[in-house]
């Protein structure tokens, strides 16, 4: 009881000091621009650490050590496309945005086309988020209900609850500067867990090395060149599906999505825009190896074990980990989860706010009552990825990629939509919420039957909302010529 003690205090402790940290780096806020946007004046660097941090949340912690455990490290070339996406943002997406003054994403989208995508894609933005939000959320109550022996709905709650308070009070900016020091602290808790279970093998790298190599769990680069056409589309750890499939998949999260956008346009520049997510893009590589070599490592001390993949890595910290340790390993895991929530809190709330509500509603409310509303949402949107994160507690399946394939349904529409508007300067508002909405059918009937693994869903959607935006935009051109 002593020793379990002893991991309670450094929870509660980090709990604390996380919740205080973010109330008083968020300083004061006058106005809605100070409370989503920083007042534009936070360095790179922060903001670099805080984008790793809240797309890392518990699914690196928990399911990515638990994916290398089951397969091997062909995940980590997903994590190269990652880092090709994110410099397309840097050269592409970030100059559109800083040409104006863009409070969202989909800010772009309004000036592009008009107002109508603009609210069109925040919706679907804000049923993609919490859906995604809602696994991750679920995700981090793994480990917390088994070590705390509390119910997992506690605990979810919990992990929100915490989230809301610094959410609330600080704003993005106490959100930035919490994720910003949160990532050395979960990436901390991982190293010192690794070096622990490094210790226990009794041959040291000799042991991974054996292990490891009897079920090719050592191998990067899956090449498919011995796969049919058909199973090829069906593999999602390819070299062509996890490169590409990353790429266009960290366009749309780093392109068009709030979480992240939201970041960016609170730095002070492009240029410092443009260092923040290719930084970023260079740190998570590094983490996705790092995560990975740890599940190598379970495999070594473990070996082959009948366990759900989430499950292995929290296995490991409460029953072998020594008091304390266990402790410090849990508070790393809710730094990577509160993360993750505090910032998918922030930009519902900011997309609701800035993309529908004002535009629709608030065009005559002063500074003050608007600053109101955005708290008030930001409470309603913490409540209801609590809800979400319920709707996933019986998932049988490894939670990062419930979350990327959520990510994936509609990341296709959203990025094809953008991509028509950056690359057709004929199209319209019309052909934009056409394209827009049949590349989200697409993605319907392609998860419905499974005809693709998930690392495709985004260029689907993306070939085809651009592809039916071009047509439609030729056959008006062509009317308008007759």
């Amino acid at each position: 009881m002593e020793s379990r003690l002893l991991d309670y205090i450094i929870i509660a402790a980090y709990l604390l000091a996380v919740a205080f940290i973010g109330i008083f780096s968020g300083g004061r806020q006058k106005s809605v621009k100070d409370y989503f946007l920083g007042a534009k004046e936070i360095p790179w660097w922060a903001v670099c650490f805080s984008i790793v941090s809240a797309e890392t949340s518990a699914l690196t912690f928990i399911s990515i050590p638990g994916l290398a455990y089951l397969t091997n490290l062909n995940f980590l070339q997903v994590a190269f496309g990652f880092l090709i996406g994110r410099i397309f943002v840097a050269l592409f997406f970030l100059p559109a945005y800083f040409k104006g003054e863009l409070e969202t994403a989909y800010k772009y989208l309004d000036t592009r086309f008009g107002k109508t995508t603009r609210s069109f894609a925040s919706i679907v933005f804000l049923l993609t988020r919490l859906a995604a939000d809602g696994v991750r959320l679920f995700a981090t109550a793994i480990p917390i209900y088994l070590m705390l022996q509390i119910n997992p709905v506690a605990a979810i709650i919990l992990v929100a609850f915490i989230s809301l308070i610094y959410t609330y009070t600080g704003g993005i900016k106490g959100v930035i500067w919490v994720d910003a020091i949160q990532m050395f602290i979960y990436i901390g808790g991982a190293i010192v867990a690794s070096i622990f279970l490094f210790n226990l093998l009794p041959d040291g790298w000799n042991s991974v090395i054996n292990a490891a190599s009897v079920d090719s769990k050592l191998s990067v680069f899956n090449t498919g060149a011995n796969l049919s056409l058909i199973d090829f589309f069906d593999e999602p750890y390819t070299m062509f599906a996890g490169i590409i499939g990353g790429a266009f998949l960290s366009m749309a999260s780093h392109g068009t999505d709030q979480l992240i956008v939201q970041r960016l346009l609170a730095t002070k520049n492009l240029k410092s825009a443009k260092k923040a997510v290719i930084g970023s893009g260079i740190i998570i590589v590094f983490q996705f190896a790092f995560f990975l070599v740890v599940g190598i490592l379970l495999y070594a001390y473990y070996g082959s074990m009948d366990i759900r993949s989430d499950e292995i890595f929290p296995k490991f910290i409460i029953e072998v980990l020594p008091a304390g340790i266990s402790g410090l390993i849990i508070a790393g895991l809710l730094a990577a989860a509160m993360s993750t929530i505090a910032g998918s809190i922030s930009s519902l709330s900011s997309s609701a706010m800035m993309d529908i509500f004002v535009p629709f509603f608030g065009k005559n409310l002063n500074e003050k009552k608007k600053l109101l509303i955005s708290r008030i949402l930001t409470v309603g949107f913490a409540s209801l990825l609590i809800l979400f994160a319920l709707i996933f507690i019986e998932s049988s399946q490894a939670v990062v990629e419930v979350a990327l394939s959520i990510a994936s349904f509609t990341y296709g529409g959203l990025l094809g939509a953008f991509l028509l508007g950056l690359l057709n300067k004929n199209a319209k508002e019309r052909e934009a919420i056409i394209a827009f909405t049949a590349g989200i059918a697409v993605m319907i009937l392609v998860i419905s039957f499974n005809l693709v693994a998930w690392t495709w869903f985004t260029l689907a959607g993306v070939i085809t909302t651009v592809f039916v935006g071009s047509v439609l935009t030729m056959i008006r051109t062509k009317e308008l010529k007759t």
